[in-house]
């Protein structure tokens, strides 16, 4: 029966055969794939039952491929299972700037290296079934490789991002930490440090502060003989040591809006990050969420240091400033 079949699909592939002039149509494919399944399933009683097993599942290895493909893409990408496209293996292939024909040689080729896996089945031995499925899992892992899907790309990006987790978890709490250590932060010195040491270990490469500066206001490390009145702004530039400068470094910029809890405007944080490979091992939503916030409410509590002008005895125009305690 074995042979009646093969002989039979021998002789329609010779019209089948790009271009081709006859297709089996639903009722061809669906009679071939009953046969097959029959026959494995009687060879399966003349076998151990891992073999009886592999050996079928080796042989259609094309064909289970491609559906468990389809299945875990759809799946992935949230899409329905039966849904239509255009991303199955002869697709991927001509895209790839096969023609047809070397699309249907290759998938030929493919489930010929199958269907010779699965004869070493035939006689098994101690190792035969592992070389067998470790020869497969390679050939497999690569081939789907090559096709570049993006769906398993993402889920190569996730799987990655978990092995680097305990590095996340590093970066977010130095982000959480700076958040509650803002909130009792006593002077400009201590925000700075905090700032500093929130983002020294991360992903980040450096951050622009921006300080909008009310009325009366100076900044507790400047030189006392500024004049609070003439300044609006005041800035802190920091670089991750051995980062170039981010003037002159192809970056990309997150800017935090620093609006404090009493609706106050505080000026922005700018984060930097240089253009790389390397995964951004933290949350962004940290530094979205509660962050800003605290930044903006620290600095509108160390900043409001009003400046008293005092007149100098027998001096009429000339002043000084002194920080209020």
């Amino acid at each position: 029966m074995t042979i009646a079949l093969a002989g039979a699909i021998l002789g329609f592939l010779r019209f089948n055969f790009n271009p081709a002039t006859i297709f089996l149509g639903d009722s061809g494919s669906l009679l071939i794939g009953f046969l097959l399944s029959a026959l494995a399933l009687y060879g399966a009683q003349k076998a151990p039952t891992i073999v009886a097993v592999a050996i079928p599942i080796v042989s259609f290895g094309l064909p289970i491929l491609e559906t468990v493909l389809s299945i875990v893409r759809r799946l992935i990408s949230g899409r329905p299972v039966f849904t239509a496209d255009r991303e199955h293996i002869h697709h991927k292939l001509l895209q790839h700037g096969m023609t047809h024909r070397q699309v249907v040689i290759v998938l030929y080729a493919v489930s010929a290296c199958f269907a010779m896996l699965s004869l070493f089945l035939l006689w098994p031995t101690g190792s035969s079934l592992g070389l067998v499925l470790a020869v497969l899992g390679i050939g497999i892992w690569i081939g789907v490789q090559h096709l570049g899907y993006l769906e398993f790309g993402e889920l190569a990006r996730v799987a990655q991002r978990t092995f680097n987790r305990p590095q996340i978890f590093v970066n977010n709490l130095a982000i959480r930490r700076a958040t509650e250590e803002l909130k009792v932060a006593r002077d400009y010195d201590q925000v700075r440090r905090m700032l500093l040491a929130a983002f020294g270990s991360n992903d980040f490469d450096g951050f622009a502060l921006n300080v909008v500066l009310h009325d009366g206001e100076i900044v507790a490390m400047e030189a006392l003989d500024t004049v609070p009145a003439r300044r609006t702004n005041h800035s802190l530039h920091w670089n991750k040591p051995g980062r170039a400068s981010m003037d002159n470094s192809s970056a990309w910029t997150i800017a935090l809006d620093l609006l404090s809890s009493a609706n106050r405007q505080r000026g922005t944080l700018t984060v930097y990050r240089l253009y790389s490979t390397r995964d951004l091992q933290l949350d962004v939503n940290l530094l979205t969420g509660a962050f800003p916030t605290a930044l903006a409410d620290a600095l509108d509590r160390t900043l409001a240091h009003s400046a008293n002008v005092i007149p100098l005895p027998g001096q009429d125009a000339p002043l000084v400033t002194a920080q209020a305690g």
